[in-house]
């Protein structure tokens, strides 16, 4: 499942080809994905003008005049691509876990623009469109989310009360959209990795410091995997058709059995499978 990077990257690509153009036609060949796509879903989209595409942890948000919105949401495996009119063999990858050739029985819609179209692909249709009406019900669509990584609602005083009485390891708090929005299995295990604490350390025997290198070192490698185009697992590529390259930097995740990259340290990585998800990280500088 792509984390937040990768939909970020996803979020640049959308914005910079479709920003102030209008949705000429909408074709859907498949309303079964996570949750159905209601039947006027087409007509509703119509000769809309879109304003910007935003991003909100892991969702998409496309805005467009008089303050309606379309989330999506790409679940496990939904990609988006952008074909050019002019081009009609070209696809131009945007998205996560793609290679550039689409099989067609899984293009469930296509949104028709005067030069090109916006391509949405699933093979196993857990990702999902939602329209919204207004900017209230928009923001209450995210409530019971926690703060993204980069906002300055996720602070130290934020981190140390929500972490009180909580028997819970920190590796699963960071999972936990609840209490931070965005944070994935990848990016969760590098994060515990930089701030030197242990994934499986209960969240209330953190201390203050431990707090603050979480909530830098997320800031920190989320930022540096959006300026590394995000981690190429199973070919994800940017609309240029340029792979990320964060896993060139990844030091635990997938690094199972290897030396420790921490200078002075002799450990290993280890990885270990709780509630059906890998961690990853070092027996030595993470005890």
């Amino acid at each position: 499942m792509p984390e937040l990077p990768e939909v970020e990257i996803v979020r640049q690509s959308l914005h910079k080809k479709i920003k102030k153009k209008s949705i000429k036609k909408v074709i859907i060949r498949n309303r079964n994905l996570r949750f159905k796509i209601p039947s006027d879903f087409e007509s509703f989209l119509k000769n809309k003008k879109i304003i910007e595409v935003s991003r909100f942890s892991k969702y998409l948000i496309i805005h467009f005049q008089n303050e309606d919105y379309c989330l999506i949401h790409l679940g496990m495996s939904g990609t988006i691509h952008i074909l050019d009119n002019k081009k009609p063999l070209k696809f131009t990858n945007t998205s996560f876990y793609h290679s550039p050739f689409l099989p067609k029985k899984h293009n469930h819609a296509e949104f028709i623009f005067d030069s090109l179209k916006v391509i949405y692909n699933d093979p196993r249709r857990f990702g999902f469109f939602e329209i919204i009406n207004n900017y209230q019900d928009l923001q209450k669509r995210f409530k019971s989310m926690g703060p993204e990584p980069f906002s300055d609602k996720f602070n130290l005083n934020y981190v140390v009360n929500y972490f009180k009485k909580k028997n819970k390891d920190i590796k699963s708090f960071l999972l936990d959209q609840r209490f931070v929005s965005g944070i994935g299995n990848i990016y969760a295990s590098e994060i515990l990795f930089a701030s030197k604490i242990n994934p499986f350390k209960k969240a209330k025997r953190l201390n203050k410091n431990e707090c603050l290198n979480i909530i830098f070192n997320s800031k920190k490698i989320l930022q540096q995997a959006i300026n590394k185009g995000g981690s190429s697992i199973r070919d994800f590529k940017d609309i240029s058709g340029n792979k990320g390259t964060f896993q060139k930097e990844f030091k635990v995740y997938q690094q199972d059995g290897a030396d420790c990259k921490r200078k002075n340290c002799k450990g290993k990585i280890k990885k270990k499978i709780t509630s059906n998800r890998s961690t990853f990280f070092c027996v030595s500088c993470q005890k």
